[in-house]
C-alpha cells in the first residue's frame, strides 16, 4: 500500500513539473513574438526615414530623366497598407496652444458695485495720478472688461473747450466707474478749436462720426465735462430707449428741472442716433440743442427712459459761464421747429474739418474746427 501511494505521488509531481515547463514555454514564445514585433516596427521606422530623406534629395537614377522618386515601404506591419504609406505624415503639434474658451457675457448687473459715492472737488488733481490709478486703461482712454463680454462696445463723447481742470476730475472719477460697470468703452475728447461761439451739439456730433472711425460703437454716451455721477449703479450703456442719465443735479436741488428736459448726460444706440438724425448742428451759444433733441426723440416714436432718481444724481464742478459760449437767443423759436428742421439738420448735414486726433493714455483727443454762426437778421 505504501509503495503504490509513491508511486502515485511521483506521477502527479511528473504531471505538475511537466505543466510548469509548459507554461514556461508558451510563456517564452510569446515574449519571442512581442519583442520581434517591436524588433520589426523600429526597424519600418528606419526604413521609411532612410528611403525619405534619400528620395528627398536625388531622384534614383533609372528615372532621373523624367523626375519621378522611387520610395520603398515596409509593409511588414499588421495591418499596414500601401494606402497608409502614400498619405502625407501628419505630425502632432507639440507646442499649439490650446483655444481660450469664450468669455460669458457680462452680467447685467456687475457684483462689484459700490452705490452711493462720495464726490468731491477739493484735493488738487493730475493726470499722473489718474493714469496711475488706471493702469488697465490703454492708449486712447479704452477699456474693455477681461473676463466677460459685454451687450455693448460705448463711445463716450465729451464736447470741450478750455475745461482741463475740470476733465482731470472727469477721468478720476469716471475710469474707475466705468471699470467696474463692466463696460467696453473708449473716451474722445472733442475739442472745438478757435474762439468761435460755442456749440455743443455740432460737437457732439463730430464725436460720434469720429469714434466710428476709430471702433465699430452700437453705443453712445453724451457727457459734458463738469457733471460726474454719485452713484456706480447708473449704468453707462444703451437702453431700449434714449436714455437720459442726469436726472437730479444738485444745482437742480436733485430734481428733475422740467419733463422734458435732456440735458447733462444721455445716452443713444446707434440705431436710435440715426433714427433722430443725430442732433442739431445750428444751435450756437448756450442752451436749446438738449430740447431740440427731446422732441426729435418724441416725434420719431421713442420714449426717454431715466434711472430711479436716488440713483441718477450728478455733482456739478462749480464754473463762470464760458466765454463766447453766451445763452442764444434763438435758441426758443428754433425749438418750436424742429418738426420741420430735423431731417435736413442733423448727422446728415454735418460739416468740420478734422485738424488732430492725439491719443493719450487716459482719452483719445480729436480737434476740429466747426466753422461759425451765419450773421443774426438785422431786426427793421
Amino acid at each position: 500500500m505504501t509503495a503504490m501511494t509513491r508511486l502515485m505521488l511521483g506521477r502527479t509531481l511528473e504531471r505538475i513539473c511537466k505543466g510548469v515547463l509548459l507554461l514556461c514555454l508558451l510563456h517564452f514564445v510569446i515574449m519571442m513574438i512581442l519583442y520581434f514585433d517591436v524588433y520589426t516596427q523600429r526597424f519600418d521606422l528606419f526604413s521609411r526615414f532612410n528611403n525619405g530623406r534619400n528620395g528627398s534629395r536625388n531622384n534614383v537614377s533609372g528615372a532621373a530623366g523624367n523626375g519621378h522618386h522611387f520610395y520603398y515601404y515596409n509593409l511588414s506591419r499588421p495591418n499596414a497598407t500601401l494606402a497608409s504609406y502614400l498619405a502625407p505624415s501628419v505630425q502632432p503639434e507639440t507646442n499649439q496652444t490650446p483655444s481660450p474658451k469664450p468669455l460669458p457675457p457680462c452680467p447685467e448687473i456687475p457684483p462689484g458695485l459700490v452705490g452711493r459715492l462720495l464726490i468731491e472737488f477739493s484735493s488738487q488733481m493730475t493726470m499722473e495720478r489718474v493714469q496711475k490709478e488706471n493702469p488697465n486703461v490703454t492708449e486712447g482712454g479704452r477699456y474693455t472688461p477681461p473676463d466677460c463680454r459685454p451687450r455693448w462696445k460705448v463711445a463716450i463723447i465729451i464736447p470741450f473747450r478750455h475745461r482741463e481742470n475740470h476733465l482731470k476730475y472727469w477721468l478720476h472719477y469716471l475710469h474707475p466707474i466705468l471699470r467696474r460697470q463692466r463696460i467696453d468703452y473708449g473716451i474722445y475728447i472733442i475739442n472745438q478749436l478757435g474762439e468761435e461761439t460755442f456749440n455743443r451739439a455740432k460737437l457732439l456730433n463730430v464725436g460720434y462720426t469720429e469714434a466710428l472711425k476709430d471702433a465699430e460703437y452700437d453705443c453712445f454716451i453724451f457727457s459734458d465735462v463738469d457733471l460726474i455721477p454719485m452713484d456706480d449703479r447708473n449704468l453707462y450703456h444703451c437702453y431700449d430707449q434714449p436714455r437720459h442719465f442726469a436726472i437730479a443735479m444738485d444745482k437742480f436741488g436733485f430734481r428733475l428741472p422740467y419733463a422734458g428736459y435732456f440735458g447733462g448726460v444721455s445716452g443713444l444706440s446707434k440705431k436710435q442716433f440715426l433714427k433722430i438724425n443725430g442732433f442739431p448742428n445750428e444751435y450756437w451759444g448756450w442752451g436749446g440743442e438738449d430740447d431740440d433733441i427731446y422732441n426729435r426723440i418724441t416725434l420719431n416714436g421713442m420714449k426717454v427712459s431715466r434711472p430711479d432718481v436716488r440713483i441718477g444724481r450728478y455733482r456739478m464742478i462749480k464754473h463762470e459761464r464760458d466765454k463766447h459760449n453766451e445763452p442764444n437767443p434763438q435758441r426758443f423759436n428754433k425749438i418750436q421747429n424742429t418738426k420741420n428742421t430735423m431731417k435736413k439738420d442733423g448727422i446728415s448735414s454735418l460739416t468740420y474739418r478734422l485738424v488732430q486726433v492725439k491719443r493719450y493714455p487716459l482719452y483719445t483727443n480729436i480737434s476740429v474746427e466747426i466753422g461759425k454762426p451765419p450773421p443774426r437778421p438785422i431786426r427793421g
